[in-house]
Protein backbone atom coordinates (compact mmCIF):
# COMPACT_ATOMS: atom_id res chain seq x y z
CA UNK A 1 0.00 0.00 0.00
CA UNK A 2 2.89 2.46 1.12
CA UNK A 3 4.24 1.18 -2.35
CA UNK A 4 1.19 2.67 -4.19
CA UNK A 5 0.96 5.60 -2.57
CA UNK A 6 4.60 6.69 -2.69
CA UNK A 7 3.96 6.19 -7.00
CA UNK A 8 0.63 7.74 -6.66
CA UNK A 9 2.61 11.03 -5.27
CA UNK A 10 5.82 10.70 -7.81
CA UNK A 11 2.77 10.83 -10.61
CA UNK A 12 0.85 13.86 -9.17
CA UNK A 13 4.35 15.35 -8.81
CA UNK A 14 5.05 14.85 -12.67
CA UNK A 15 1.54 16.40 -13.43
CA UNK A 16 2.33 19.19 -11.26
CA UNK A 17 5.22 19.76 -12.81
CA UNK A 18 4.24 19.32 -16.54
CA UNK A 19 1.32 21.38 -15.75
CA UNK A 20 3.73 24.19 -14.89
CA UNK A 21 3.68 27.14 -17.23
CA UNK A 22 6.63 27.90 -19.28
CA UNK A 23 8.00 31.30 -18.30
CA UNK A 24 7.90 32.85 -22.07
CA UNK A 25 11.45 34.82 -23.14
CA UNK A 26 11.74 38.25 -23.91
CA UNK A 27 13.48 40.31 -26.38
CA UNK A 28 13.38 44.31 -27.30
CA UNK A 29 14.31 45.43 -29.83
CA UNK A 30 15.52 49.10 -29.13
CA UNK A 31 16.45 51.27 -32.38
CA UNK A 32 17.67 54.95 -32.04
CA UNK A 33 16.18 57.10 -33.92
CA UNK A 34 13.68 55.26 -35.72
CA UNK A 35 10.80 57.62 -36.66
CA UNK A 36 6.75 57.05 -36.15
CA UNK A 37 6.71 56.85 -40.38
CA UNK A 38 9.67 55.49 -40.94
CA UNK A 39 8.48 51.80 -41.57
CA UNK A 40 6.33 50.14 -44.34
CA UNK A 41 3.42 49.48 -42.24
CA UNK A 42 3.36 52.71 -40.38
CA UNK A 43 3.23 54.53 -44.09
CA UNK A 44 6.70 54.97 -45.75
CA UNK A 45 6.29 55.33 -48.91
CA UNK A 46 10.12 54.60 -50.15
CA UNK A 47 11.39 51.85 -47.07
CA UNK A 48 10.86 48.58 -47.99
CA UNK A 49 10.82 46.97 -44.17
CA UNK A 50 8.98 43.64 -44.95
CA UNK A 51 9.80 41.59 -42.03
CA UNK A 52 8.78 44.26 -39.95
CA UNK A 53 5.14 44.43 -42.15
CA UNK A 54 4.85 40.60 -41.65
CA UNK A 55 5.86 40.85 -38.10
CA UNK A 56 2.96 43.41 -37.28
CA UNK A 57 0.69 41.14 -39.53
CA UNK A 58 1.14 38.71 -37.26
CA UNK A 59 0.94 40.79 -33.97
CA UNK A 60 -0.18 43.97 -32.32
CA UNK A 61 1.06 47.29 -34.51
CA UNK A 62 0.97 49.73 -31.57
CA UNK A 63 -0.51 53.71 -32.92
CA UNK A 64 -0.50 55.19 -29.42
CA UNK A 65 2.59 54.51 -27.96
CA UNK A 66 5.51 56.69 -25.77
CA UNK A 67 9.08 57.46 -24.88
CA UNK A 68 9.54 59.70 -21.75
CA UNK A 69 11.71 61.69 -23.67
CA UNK A 70 12.37 62.90 -26.84
CA UNK A 71 16.00 61.54 -26.67
CA UNK A 72 18.52 58.83 -25.92
CA UNK A 73 19.44 58.90 -22.21
CA UNK A 74 16.34 59.86 -20.42
CA UNK A 75 13.89 57.51 -22.79
CA UNK A 76 16.39 54.19 -21.89
CA UNK A 77 16.60 55.06 -17.88
CA UNK A 78 12.38 55.09 -18.80
CA UNK A 79 12.69 51.78 -20.62
CA UNK A 80 15.06 50.20 -17.89
CA UNK A 81 13.56 51.26 -14.87
CA UNK A 82 9.80 51.56 -15.57
CA UNK A 83 10.00 55.48 -14.18
CA UNK A 84 9.94 59.07 -15.91
CA UNK A 85 13.65 60.15 -16.38
CA UNK A 86 12.84 62.84 -13.94
CA UNK A 87 12.17 60.63 -11.46
CA UNK A 88 15.10 58.59 -11.37
CA UNK A 89 17.34 61.77 -11.56
CA UNK A 90 18.60 61.29 -15.35
CA UNK A 91 17.10 63.59 -17.66
CA UNK A 92 19.56 65.94 -17.33
CA UNK A 93 23.79 65.46 -17.79
CA UNK A 94 26.25 66.16 -15.21
CA UNK A 95 27.90 67.97 -17.19
CA UNK A 96 31.04 66.03 -18.15
CA UNK A 97 34.05 67.42 -20.21
CA UNK A 98 33.74 70.22 -22.68
CA UNK A 99 29.97 70.31 -22.40
CA UNK A 100 27.28 72.46 -20.29
CA UNK A 101 24.32 70.67 -18.78
CA UNK A 102 22.98 68.58 -21.45
CA UNK A 103 20.03 66.11 -22.26
CA UNK A 104 22.18 63.39 -22.86
CA UNK A 105 25.33 61.43 -21.31
CA UNK A 106 28.70 62.17 -23.06
CA UNK A 107 31.81 60.17 -23.25
CA UNK A 108 33.69 60.24 -19.48
CA UNK A 109 30.14 61.28 -17.77
CA UNK A 110 29.78 61.88 -14.08
CA UNK A 111 26.76 60.71 -13.75
CA UNK A 112 24.88 57.26 -15.12
CA UNK A 113 22.09 55.41 -13.84
CA UNK A 114 21.76 54.34 -10.38
CA UNK A 115 23.06 50.85 -9.21
CA UNK A 116 20.27 51.08 -6.61
CA UNK A 117 17.69 51.29 -9.46
CA UNK A 118 16.14 48.21 -10.33
CA UNK A 119 16.08 47.38 -13.93
CA UNK A 120 14.14 44.94 -16.09
CA UNK A 121 17.18 42.27 -15.87
CA UNK A 122 17.39 42.65 -12.62
CA UNK A 123 13.34 41.38 -11.66
CA UNK A 124 14.20 38.66 -14.51
CA UNK A 125 17.02 37.74 -13.18
CA UNK A 126 15.53 36.41 -9.70
CA UNK A 127 12.82 34.67 -12.36
CA UNK A 128 16.01 32.56 -13.20
CA UNK A 129 16.49 34.62 -16.55
CA UNK A 130 19.58 34.89 -18.38
CA UNK A 131 19.86 38.25 -19.73
CA UNK A 132 21.58 40.31 -22.46
CA UNK A 133 22.75 43.87 -23.88
CA UNK A 134 23.22 43.81 -27.40
CA UNK A 135 24.09 47.35 -28.58
CA UNK A 136 24.00 50.88 -27.96
CA UNK A 137 23.44 51.40 -23.68
CA UNK A 138 24.11 54.87 -22.87
CA UNK A 139 23.38 54.88 -19.36
CA UNK A 140 26.99 55.60 -18.58
CA UNK A 141 30.04 54.85 -19.89
CA UNK A 142 31.96 54.12 -16.06
CA UNK A 143 32.55 50.95 -15.28
CA UNK A 144 29.56 50.97 -12.44
CA UNK A 145 27.06 52.06 -14.43
CA UNK A 146 27.52 49.53 -17.43
CA UNK A 147 25.02 47.01 -18.26
CA UNK A 148 27.30 44.43 -16.36
CA UNK A 149 26.24 45.86 -13.18
CA UNK A 150 22.60 46.70 -13.81
CA UNK A 151 21.43 43.38 -14.05
CA UNK A 152 22.73 41.66 -17.16
CA UNK A 153 24.86 38.81 -17.63
CA UNK A 154 26.57 39.51 -20.79
CA UNK A 155 27.28 43.02 -22.74
CA UNK A 156 28.28 43.71 -26.21
CA UNK A 157 28.08 47.03 -27.69
CA UNK A 158 29.03 51.23 -27.66
CA UNK A 159 28.58 52.33 -24.44
CA UNK A 160 27.20 56.00 -25.74
CA UNK A 161 25.57 57.40 -29.03
CA UNK A 162 28.17 57.14 -32.32
CA UNK A 163 28.24 60.56 -32.71
CA UNK A 164 30.49 60.74 -29.51
CA UNK A 165 34.39 60.12 -31.28
CA UNK A 166 36.01 62.63 -29.32
CA UNK A 167 39.57 63.59 -29.43
CA UNK A 168 39.85 62.69 -25.78
CA UNK A 169 38.12 59.43 -25.54
CA UNK A 170 37.96 57.16 -29.15
CA UNK A 171 34.73 55.30 -29.72
CA UNK A 172 34.90 51.79 -28.02
CA UNK A 173 33.00 48.64 -28.59
CA UNK A 174 32.90 46.66 -25.51
CA UNK A 175 32.53 43.00 -24.76
CA UNK A 176 31.68 42.64 -20.97
CA UNK A 177 33.47 45.89 -19.47
CA UNK A 178 36.61 45.43 -21.78
CA UNK A 179 37.05 47.28 -25.20
CA UNK A 180 37.86 45.32 -27.90
CA UNK A 181 37.80 47.60 -30.90
CA UNK A 182 38.23 51.20 -30.81
CA UNK A 183 37.33 53.45 -32.74
CA UNK A 184 34.23 51.14 -33.64
CA UNK A 185 34.04 50.31 -37.20
CA UNK A 186 30.05 51.99 -37.55
CA UNK A 187 29.60 50.21 -41.33
CA UNK A 188 29.14 46.33 -39.52
CA UNK A 189 27.64 46.98 -36.18
CA UNK A 190 24.23 46.32 -37.08
CA UNK A 191 25.44 43.07 -38.68
CA UNK A 192 27.64 42.01 -35.86
CA UNK A 193 24.79 43.20 -32.92
CA UNK A 194 22.44 40.44 -35.20
CA UNK A 195 25.16 37.93 -35.02
CA UNK A 196 25.66 38.25 -31.22
CA UNK A 197 21.80 38.42 -30.49
CA UNK A 198 21.22 35.01 -32.86
CA UNK A 199 24.51 33.07 -30.73
CA UNK A 200 22.65 34.79 -27.74
CA UNK A 201 19.52 32.90 -28.17
CA UNK A 202 20.94 29.52 -29.41
CA UNK A 203 22.94 29.66 -26.25
CA UNK A 204 19.97 30.22 -23.97
CA UNK A 205 17.78 28.30 -25.79
CA UNK A 206 17.02 25.85 -22.91
CA UNK A 207 16.11 27.88 -20.30
CA UNK A 208 13.84 31.75 -20.15
CA UNK A 209 16.19 34.67 -21.34
CA UNK A 210 16.00 38.49 -21.72
CA UNK A 211 17.56 39.95 -24.77
CA UNK A 212 17.69 43.85 -25.33
CA UNK A 213 19.00 44.63 -28.58
CA UNK A 214 19.58 48.65 -28.65
CA UNK A 215 20.23 49.15 -32.16
CA UNK A 216 23.27 52.02 -32.88
CA UNK A 217 21.49 53.13 -35.75
CA UNK A 218 19.48 55.10 -37.46
CA UNK A 219 21.41 57.88 -35.46
CA UNK A 220 23.75 59.95 -37.55
CA UNK A 221 26.62 59.08 -38.59
CA UNK A 222 24.23 56.91 -40.48
CA UNK A 223 26.18 53.81 -41.93
CA UNK A 224 25.11 50.43 -43.38
CA UNK A 225 27.12 47.01 -44.47
CA UNK A 226 28.12 46.49 -47.75
CA UNK A 227 24.84 44.42 -48.76
CA UNK A 228 22.59 47.34 -47.89
CA UNK A 229 24.61 50.49 -49.06
CA UNK A 230 22.92 52.68 -52.27
CA UNK A 231 19.77 50.15 -51.81
CA UNK A 232 17.04 51.81 -49.98
CA UNK A 233 16.01 54.73 -52.33
CA UNK A 234 16.34 57.07 -49.33
CA UNK A 235 20.20 57.74 -48.67
CA UNK A 236 22.15 56.03 -45.99
CA UNK A 237 18.97 56.30 -43.95
CA UNK A 238 17.17 54.35 -45.74
CA UNK A 239 19.81 51.65 -45.84
CA UNK A 240 20.21 51.59 -42.18
CA UNK A 241 16.71 50.96 -41.64
CA UNK A 242 16.10 48.78 -44.38
CA UNK A 243 19.42 46.60 -42.35
CA UNK A 244 17.46 46.88 -39.25
CA UNK A 245 14.73 44.94 -40.79
CA UNK A 246 16.46 42.64 -42.35
CA UNK A 247 17.96 42.18 -38.88
CA UNK A 248 14.86 41.96 -37.06
CA UNK A 249 13.72 39.26 -40.01
CA UNK A 250 16.86 37.24 -38.89
CA UNK A 251 15.89 37.24 -35.37
CA UNK A 252 12.27 36.35 -35.79
CA UNK A 253 13.18 33.10 -37.91
CA UNK A 254 16.08 32.21 -35.64
CA UNK A 255 13.06 31.58 -33.40
CA UNK A 256 11.24 30.09 -35.84
CA UNK A 257 13.98 27.43 -36.77
CA UNK A 258 14.56 26.70 -32.53
CA UNK A 259 10.74 26.57 -31.95
CA UNK A 260 11.20 28.95 -29.82
CA UNK A 261 8.49 31.60 -31.59
CA UNK A 262 5.62 30.51 -29.33
CA UNK A 263 7.27 31.32 -26.12
CA UNK A 264 8.69 34.56 -26.79
CA UNK A 265 7.34 37.97 -26.91
CA UNK A 266 9.52 39.93 -28.86
CA UNK A 267 8.73 43.83 -28.88
CA UNK A 268 10.46 46.70 -31.42
CA UNK A 269 10.37 49.98 -31.22
CA UNK A 270 12.66 53.47 -30.99
CA UNK A 271 14.09 55.31 -28.19
CA UNK A 272 12.47 58.40 -29.28
CA UNK A 273 10.97 60.39 -32.77
CA UNK A 274 13.30 60.78 -36.25
CA UNK A 275 15.95 63.91 -36.04
CA UNK A 276 14.81 66.79 -38.65
CA UNK A 277 18.13 66.40 -40.75
CA UNK A 278 18.87 62.82 -41.06
CA UNK A 279 16.39 61.97 -43.56
CA UNK A 280 13.71 60.12 -41.23
CA UNK A 281 9.79 60.64 -41.32
CA UNK A 282 7.66 60.93 -38.23
CA UNK A 283 4.38 61.30 -40.25
CA UNK A 284 1.81 61.88 -39.92
CA UNK A 285 2.36 63.09 -36.52
CA UNK A 286 4.42 67.06 -36.38
CA UNK A 287 7.55 67.82 -34.82
CA UNK A 288 11.45 66.05 -34.42
CA UNK A 289 13.70 64.45 -32.19
CA UNK A 290 14.06 66.47 -28.59
CA UNK A 291 10.65 68.09 -28.83
CA UNK A 292 7.26 67.52 -26.90
CA UNK A 293 5.02 67.18 -29.99
CA UNK A 294 3.91 64.14 -30.95
CA UNK A 295 6.72 63.25 -33.20
CA UNK A 296 9.08 63.45 -30.51
CA UNK A 297 7.85 61.14 -28.53
CA UNK A 298 5.25 59.21 -30.01
CA UNK A 299 7.11 55.93 -31.78
CA UNK A 300 6.32 52.74 -33.68
CA UNK A 301 5.93 49.63 -31.86
CA UNK A 302 5.06 46.58 -32.74
CA UNK A 303 4.79 43.58 -30.39
CA UNK A 304 4.96 39.42 -31.52
CA UNK A 305 4.00 36.08 -29.95
CA UNK A 306 2.58 33.53 -32.21
CA UNK A 307 -0.56 32.09 -30.58
CA UNK A 308 -0.60 34.12 -28.00
CA UNK A 309 -1.66 37.85 -29.71
CA UNK A 310 -4.36 38.71 -31.91
CA UNK A 311 -2.84 38.36 -35.69
CA UNK A 312 -3.30 42.17 -37.44
CA UNK A 313 -4.50 44.00 -34.88
CA UNK A 314 -4.06 47.57 -34.02
CA UNK A 315 -3.77 48.87 -30.55
CA UNK A 316 -4.73 52.66 -29.85
CA UNK A 317 -4.81 52.74 -25.69
CA UNK A 318 -1.96 55.25 -24.86
CA UNK A 319 1.37 52.74 -23.88
CA UNK A 320 4.57 53.59 -22.68
CA UNK A 321 8.03 51.95 -22.72
CA UNK A 322 7.50 52.42 -18.75
CA UNK A 323 4.89 50.05 -19.34
CA UNK A 324 6.99 47.46 -20.12
CA UNK A 325 8.60 46.28 -16.60
CA UNK A 326 5.71 45.62 -14.86
CA UNK A 327 4.43 43.43 -17.78
CA UNK A 328 7.28 41.00 -18.22
CA UNK A 329 7.53 40.78 -14.23
CA UNK A 330 3.78 39.72 -14.30
CA UNK A 331 4.51 37.73 -17.34
CA UNK A 332 7.44 36.05 -15.83
CA UNK A 333 5.77 35.43 -12.20
CA UNK A 334 7.60 38.37 -10.09
CA UNK A 335 6.48 41.10 -8.86
CA UNK A 336 7.90 45.04 -9.63
CA UNK A 337 9.52 46.64 -6.77
CA UNK A 338 7.37 47.57 -3.79
CA UNK A 339 9.74 49.91 -1.99
CA UNK A 340 9.71 52.48 -4.90
CA UNK A 341 7.42 54.25 -7.12
CA UNK A 342 7.09 52.99 -10.33
CA UNK A 343 4.84 54.91 -13.25
CA UNK A 344 4.85 52.34 -15.81
CA UNK A 345 1.88 50.01 -15.72
CA UNK A 346 0.88 46.34 -16.59
CA UNK A 347 -0.43 46.53 -20.20
CA UNK A 348 -0.97 42.24 -19.93
CA UNK A 349 -4.51 42.94 -20.69
CA UNK A 350 -3.98 44.49 -24.07
CA UNK A 351 -1.88 41.87 -25.46
CA UNK A 352 -5.19 39.81 -24.93
CA UNK A 353 -7.44 42.56 -26.20
CA UNK A 354 -5.83 45.11 -28.13
CA UNK A 355 -9.31 47.08 -27.97
CA UNK A 356 -8.86 47.59 -24.24
CA UNK A 357 -8.76 51.04 -22.72
CA UNK A 358 -5.51 52.58 -21.21
CA UNK A 359 -4.03 51.91 -18.32
CA UNK A 360 -3.08 55.64 -18.14
CA UNK A 361 -5.07 58.52 -16.38
CA UNK A 362 -2.38 60.82 -17.18
CA UNK A 363 0.86 60.84 -19.50
CA UNK A 364 3.44 64.24 -19.06
CA UNK A 365 5.92 65.20 -21.71
CA UNK A 366 9.04 66.60 -20.48
CA UNK A 367 11.94 68.02 -22.20
CA UNK A 368 15.30 68.15 -20.09
CA UNK A 369 13.38 69.47 -16.67
CA UNK A 370 10.83 71.36 -17.87
CA UNK A 371 7.49 69.79 -17.85
CA UNK A 372 6.07 71.41 -21.34
CA UNK A 373 2.75 69.23 -22.00
CA UNK A 374 0.11 67.23 -20.32
CA UNK A 375 -2.35 64.13 -21.84
CA UNK A 376 -5.22 63.03 -20.72
CA UNK A 377 -7.19 61.05 -23.18
CA UNK A 378 -7.57 62.19 -26.63
CA UNK A 379 -6.92 65.51 -25.04
CA UNK A 380 -3.02 67.30 -25.26
CA UNK A 381 -2.83 70.56 -22.98
CA UNK A 382 0.81 72.29 -24.51
CA UNK A 383 1.36 74.46 -21.37
CA UNK A 384 1.80 78.15 -21.30
CA UNK A 385 5.59 79.20 -20.80
CA UNK A 386 7.39 82.27 -20.51
CA UNK A 387 10.25 80.18 -22.24
CA UNK A 388 10.74 76.64 -23.84
CA UNK A 389 13.82 74.36 -24.43
CA UNK A 390 15.49 74.76 -27.81
CA UNK A 391 16.21 71.20 -29.38
CA UNK A 392 18.76 69.14 -28.27
CA UNK A 393 21.20 70.96 -31.77
CA UNK A 394 20.37 74.57 -30.43
CA UNK A 395 20.65 74.35 -26.24
CA UNK A 396 19.37 77.12 -24.56
CA UNK A 397 16.35 78.83 -24.21
CA UNK A 398 13.82 80.23 -26.92
CA UNK A 399 10.40 83.08 -26.43
CA UNK A 400 7.58 81.36 -24.61
CA UNK A 401 4.00 80.37 -25.83
CA UNK A 402 0.75 80.57 -25.16
CA UNK A 403 -1.78 77.42 -23.65
CA UNK A 404 -2.98 75.52 -25.95
CA UNK A 405 -5.62 72.68 -26.02
CA UNK A 406 -6.10 69.81 -28.72
CA UNK A 407 -7.63 66.93 -29.57
CA UNK A 408 -5.22 64.19 -30.87
CA UNK A 409 -8.40 62.28 -31.86
CA UNK A 410 -9.73 64.81 -34.43
CA UNK A 411 -6.13 66.74 -34.83
CA UNK A 412 -2.57 64.47 -35.05
CA UNK A 413 -0.60 67.26 -36.58
CA UNK A 414 -1.80 69.43 -33.04
CA UNK A 415 -2.49 72.95 -34.69
CA UNK A 416 -6.78 73.70 -33.92
CA UNK A 417 -6.39 75.41 -30.26
CA UNK A 418 -9.86 74.52 -28.39
CA UNK A 419 -8.70 75.79 -25.19
CA UNK A 420 -11.66 78.11 -25.16
CA UNK A 421 -14.23 75.88 -25.89
CA UNK A 422 -13.12 73.61 -23.29
CA UNK A 423 -11.88 75.13 -20.01
CA UNK A 424 -12.96 72.41 -17.49
CA UNK A 425 -10.72 69.97 -19.63
CA UNK A 426 -8.24 72.38 -19.59
CA UNK A 427 -8.46 72.94 -15.62
CA UNK A 428 -8.28 69.57 -15.35
CA UNK A 429 -5.12 68.63 -17.06
CA UNK A 430 -3.43 71.74 -15.07
CA UNK A 431 -4.19 69.60 -11.85
CA UNK A 432 -2.16 66.99 -13.07
CA UNK A 433 0.32 69.20 -14.40
CA UNK A 434 0.98 70.89 -10.97
CA UNK A 435 1.06 67.61 -9.44
CA UNK A 436 3.74 66.07 -12.03
CA UNK A 437 5.70 69.20 -10.88
CA UNK A 438 5.40 68.31 -7.26
CA UNK A 439 6.53 64.96 -7.70
CA UNK A 440 9.00 65.08 -10.41
CA UNK A 441 9.83 68.91 -10.43
CA UNK A 442 9.97 71.64 -13.40
CA UNK A 443 11.73 73.98 -14.45
CA UNK A 444 13.53 75.86 -11.01
CA UNK A 445 11.40 73.52 -8.96
CA UNK A 446 12.86 70.28 -7.46
CA UNK A 447 10.15 67.38 -7.71
CA UNK A 448 9.54 65.67 -3.60
CA UNK A 449 9.72 61.94 -5.24
CA UNK A 450 13.30 62.08 -7.33
CA UNK A 451 15.50 59.61 -6.45
CA UNK A 452 19.10 60.74 -7.12
CA UNK A 453 21.59 59.27 -9.98
CA UNK A 454 24.75 57.97 -8.56
CA UNK A 455 27.71 60.51 -9.31
CA UNK A 456 31.40 58.91 -10.37
CA UNK A 457 33.46 61.19 -9.23
CA UNK A 458 36.82 60.43 -10.98
CA UNK A 459 35.80 59.45 -14.51
CA UNK A 460 38.04 58.04 -16.95
CA UNK A 461 37.92 57.17 -20.76
CA UNK A 462 37.07 53.53 -21.79
CA UNK A 463 40.22 52.67 -23.89
CA UNK A 464 42.12 49.61 -25.05
CA UNK A 465 44.74 47.88 -22.81
CA UNK A 466 48.19 49.12 -24.52
CA UNK A 467 49.34 45.54 -25.00
CA UNK A 468 45.85 45.29 -27.53
CA UNK A 469 46.25 48.13 -29.88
Amino acid sequence: MRKTYLLLSLGLLLVACESEPEKPNFIVIFCDDLGYGDLATYGHPIHKTPNLDQMAQEGIKFTNFYVSSGVCTPSRSSLMTGCYSQRVDMEVNARPYGTTGRQVLFPVAKKGLNPDEITIAEILKKQGYSTACIGKWHLGDQPQFLPTRQGFDYYYGIPYSNDMNREYCTQPLLRMEKVIEAPVDQSTITKRYTEEAIKFIKEQQDQPFFLYLPHTMPHNPVNASEKFKGKSGNGLYGDAVEEIDWSTGQILATLKELELDQNTLVIFTSDNGAASNWGGSNAPLSGWKASTMEGGMRVPAIMWWPGELQQGAECGAMTTTMDLLPTFAKLAGGNVPGDRMIDGKGINFLLQDPTGNSPHEVFFYYQKEQLQAVRSGEWKLHLALDSTFQNIHRPGMTKGRPLKLVNLKEDIKEEVDRSTEHPDIVAKLQQYAEKARTELGDLGQEGNAVRKAGIEEDPKCLEMEAEEI
